[in-house]
């Protein structure tokens, strides 16, 4: 019995993206992944309709790998001989696996100080080279721009349009499982690229016929570092959410014109409001988040409380997997209970009479 090869993400929907018949389609099977029903959250906002997407499904755990599929597949068309970002984390990883599978150098520059351990291991096993740095994400931005002007190296930053025509993947998938667009979409806005890259592919949907209306953007920041809700830098950006420490997003302007024209807003929620969303998401959905892509869900239960209009159908985007920052979860949940290793114990414990 023969079984026909699944087509890859770029190869499914190539029409949309600028890959050509020389352009090696690399993948390590992203895409795809799963947009379940939140119903926890729809008992806690009536009249609404809400789904996740669960990006954390990716092979290496976020949303990243999309946009690095194309963004390196296009470096290699082009003889890139070493691939380079700064990361807070989750474009390491994916930019790591992507170099591995292809056989590209890679390397990474991360803050001395703030990255998820899980994330920066992850990069490690790989085999990336990874620089850290003393200062920002933002600084080691700026040195990542000027090392890509070297022959042979490709930056992969979102700052990399091939990485936002990847994304805009992800915008397809939720039109094509739901058969439109939602009315509204929630997503943490870090770089802010990838809120730029939904209204790419659902304005180029849009425009083949395949979705009647776009929907409003919702972005959330945290409240720590939030530039583009206070409108200026933050030299120092602080919050327990690591993916979205970053206080001069490389994609400002185009997620502002995003948002704009979609008639959507970037707001602002607290560390508090983000790990309460971190909880009701494992509690309630049986979803295990990284604490980022809590942000999303954090704004739509702010919004809701503030007694705005939410809906009626709501897409959050969670952007990772909560197994990318397990510190995390052992910081924010509460310890295991030692009892002793008798039916009578764990009754006693549990408060189940008549045993």
């Amino acid at each position: 019995m023969t079984h026909s090869k699944p087509a890859s993400l770029l190869d499914r929907y190539r029409k949309f993206l600028p890959v050509g018949e020389s352009t090696p389609l690399v993948t390590i099977g992203e895409g795809d992944t799963p947009i379940v029903r939140a119903h926890g959250l729809e008992r806690r906002i009536a009249e609404a309709e809400i789904w996740l997407k669960l990006e954390g499904c990716n092979p290496t755990g976020s949303f990243k790998d999309r946009g690095m599929a194309l963004a390196v597949s296009k470096a290699v068309e082009d003889g890139a001989r070493t691939l380079i970002c700064a990361s807070t984390g989750n474009t390491a990883a994916s930019a790591a696996a992507f170099g591995a599978q292809t056989s590209t150098s890679t390397v990474v520059v991360i803050p001395a100080n703030g990255v998820a351990l899980g994330k920066v291991s992850q990069t490690l096993i790989y085999g990336a080279q990874v620089l850290s740095v003393r200062g920002s994400f933002d600084q080691g931005l700026a040195l990542v721009r000027e090392l890509a002007n070297l022959p042979g190296v490709a930056i992969v930053n979102s700052i990399n349009p091939d990485r936002l025509a990847g994304q805009q993947t992800a915008a397809f998938e939720i039109v094509d499982s739901l058969g439109d667009a939602p009315n509204e979409l929630y997503i943490p806005v870090g770089n802010a690229g990838n809120i730029t890259a939904y209204w790419m592919g659902f304005v180029a949907y849009q425009k083949a016929g395949f979705l009647t209306n776009t929907p409003v953007l919702r972005g959330f920041q945290a409240a720590g570092a939030s530039p583009i809700v206070s409108g200026q830098h933050v030299l120092s950006p602080e919050t327990v959410a690591s993916a979205i420490r970053i206080g001069n997003p490389a994609n400002w302007k185009l997620a502002a014109t995003a948002c704009r024209q979609s008639e959507g807003t970037i707001e602002a929620v607290t560390d508090e409001e983000i790990i309460e969303a971190y909880h009701i998401l494992a509690s309630e959905e049986g979803v295990f988040t990284e604490l980022s892509s809590a942000a999303a869900v954090a704004g739509l239960l702010k919004r809701a409380r503030l007694g705005h209009d939410v809906g009626p159908r709501v897409v959050c985007v969670l952007t990772g997997s909560g197994l990318k920052d397990p510190e995390a979860a052992v910081r924010y949940a509460s310890e295991p209970v030692e009892i002793e290793a008798t039916v009578p114990a764990v009754a006693q414990h549990l408060g189940w009479d008549g045993i």
